[in-house]
């Protein structure tokens, strides 16, 4: 079968390899439909990645089609939504129903060889029913579910006030799922372009771009009382701590990016707040769930998510490409099969 592999930091190469055989029980062999492209395989492929061995196949964003799964009551043919964390099982965190905070955790394209490939053997317990929707729609419902797991563990009442750092593909669902809880939704990012493309295609009216003023921009926003949650998806260490003075008295700060860098805050601003601090990690098969409801009702506009599409043959030249040019560029999907 063809896969991309990344042999080292900028060199993708399409080889052949092995068609998957065996089926251990309780697996499942698939044909994978499509593949999102997402931060994490950028910063593979430049080299940026903290925890990355080369070579390594990426993709974890996947959609896909059973082809056999004996014994697991899935069906040759079915549409399938691959969730790409491999959990344990028996860690802490997987006995309280936490597999994606798995002390263990290996991440399909990250610490094992992804979908960027015809087929692939997974556990069955980690595919879900595509429903309604496409393969191609289907592709991106791993990276909605981002943000749809952050507003779940922000426990957010409707109607608060939300303010979401960082305008990319995570910051964007994560809006689009606060909006969802119907919070009041405010947009901060340091991109022009990246601002406009929320208001324009997804309809988010308050927007403020980083700078200066940032600060007071903010408050005026909220009559200087704060913002009630506050969502960082920005993967900067100093955006992360400048998100604390952005809460209100009571709120909470969620934290959905992960910086490998110490974050310092000041504990009497944090306390006389009494802020709830969150981190948010990976998602769950609820949250998987949600997503695939609010694209099938028409909630989430997948079409207008997608901004850009290639094949396997084409990605080394196209994803080589858009490391360095983002220009009008949100999702990214690779179609490998029907």
């Amino acid at each position: 079968m063809r896969a991309i592999v990344c042999q080292e930091p900028g060199r993708l190469e399409l080889v052949e390899r092995p068609t998957p055989s065996a089926v251990p029980p309780g697996w499942a062999r698939v044909a994978v439909g499509h593949v999102g492209i997402c931060g994490t395989d950028y910063h593979i492929f430049e080299g940026k990645h903290p925890f990355l061995e080369y070579p390594r196949v990426m993709g974890h964003e996947v959609s896909a089609t059973v082809v056999e799964a004996p014994g697991t009551g899935l069906q040759a043919g079915e549409k399938v939504i691959v969730n790409p964390y491999l959990s344990c099982g028996s860690c802490v965190a997987c006995r309280q129903a936490k597999p994606n905070c798995c002390t263990a955790i290996k991440v399909l394209g990250v610490h094992t060889d992804g979908a960027l490939c015809e087929e692939i053997v997974l556990p069955a317990k980690n595919l879900y029913p595509a429903g309604k929707l496409t393969l191609e729609a289907a592709a991106t419902v791993e990276f909605l579910a981002i943000g749809a797991h952050a507003v779940r563990r922000a426990r957010m009442f409707e109607g608060a006030r939300s303010l979401v750092i960082g305008a990319g593909p995570i910051g964007l669902g994560t809006a689009l799922f606060s909006s969802i809880a119907g919070h009041e939704v405010t947009l901060l990012d340091a991109s022009a372009e990246r601002l406009e493309m929320a208001r324009t295609r997804f309809g988010f009216e308050r927007t403020v771009k980083a700078g200066d003023d940032v600060a007071a921009a903010l408050a005026s926003l909220t009559d200087g009382d704060g913002f009630d949650v506050v969502f960082d998806a920005t993967g900067y260490s100093s955006s992360m701590e400048a998100a604390f003075g952005y809460v209100a008295h009571g709120g909470t700060l969620v934290l959905v990016s992960v910086v490998k860098d110490e974050i310092r805050f000041s504990d009497p601003e944090f306390h006389k707040r009494e802020m709830t601090l969150v981190g948010s990690r990976n998602a769950t098969e609820e949250d998987f769930r949600h997503v695939v409801s609010c694209i099938e009702s028409g909630k989430i506009p997948v079409e207008t998510l997608i901004t850009h599409r290639t094949t396997l043959d084409a990605l080394p030249v196209d994803l080589a490409h858009w490391a360095h040019h983002k220009e009008g560029l949100i999702k990214a999907v690779v179609e490998i099969g029907g």
